[in-house]
């Protein structure tokens, strides 16, 4: 279970202050795959931050009764002039599981090669998701956050991540972002919608998805 209590985010943008969360009050119910939708710049990565506890709200908190990872695909909780495999451990250290576990079903996973071994900054973006993903489905969240990381890499590496991601699926809970209604359908079943900083709870996913497209054909109201 994940509740937002008097939940505010905002950034000032050229002179405007753009509300991306709006005194946001809701409770995510345990035991959902849940669809995070709305418009580009509607604020579904702040709202991924704010969950994980990487980025402060104005005003109100986030409180869960269980484990939440970093948003995937974002690589935040990496630091950039650490190799791979010194960030795995750092995490593994952090989470309380077993480093060398981890480290070696990240090595293997990522695909990374002597890269592994070598600065982050040094990553390309896919590189960096494929460590990220990889370490974080290392790890047994209660909820895994998820950003379009399912799309990175070839053919063959989407279908292992996407058959790893459905695996964890069946004893935790979701959040994922994707531009891709497919997916959307395939790993979640049932939606919240963010826009114009409200955030709506759906339990049908159809309907979700309708009411984001809805919101897709209309304008975007600009908050002063």
């Amino acid at each position: 279970m994940i509740v937002f209590e008097n939940l505010t985010k905002s950034f000032n943008l050229k002179g405007f202050r753009q509300v991306v969360i709006d005194n946001l009050n809701l409770v995510l119910p345990t035991g959902h795959s849940l669809a995070l939708m709305g418009r580009n710049g509607a604020g579904k990565s702040t709202l991924m931050q704010i969950i994980a506890g990487t980025l402060q709200p104005d005003t109100g908190r986030v409180v869960s009764d269980g484990s939440i990872s970093w948003p995937v695909g974002l690589g935040g909780s990496f630091h950039r002039d650490l190799t791979g495999a010194q960030n795995v451990r750092f995490l593994a250290r952090v989470y309380g599981v077993d480093t060398r576990e981890l480290e070696d079903f990240v090595e293997d996973f990522s695909e990374l090669g002597k890269h592994f071994h070598m600065p982050i900054r040094s990553y390309s973006s896919g590189m960096r998701s494929r460590l990220t993903f990889g370490t974080s489905m290392g790890i047994p969240f209660d909820t895994y956050l998820v950003d379009e990381v399912t799309a990175v890499g070839d053919k063959a590496f989407r279908r292992k991540s996407q058959a790893l991601f459905s695996e964890r699926m069946k004893n935790a809970s979701a959040i994922l972002v994707s531009h891709n209604t497919d997916d959307l359908r395939k790993f979640c079943d049932a939606g919240i919608v963010l826009e114009n900083g409200r955030l709506t709870f759906l339990e049908d996913l159809e309907e979700a998805i309708a009411m984001h497209e809805d919101n897709m054909g209309r304008p975007k109201i600009r908050s002063a």
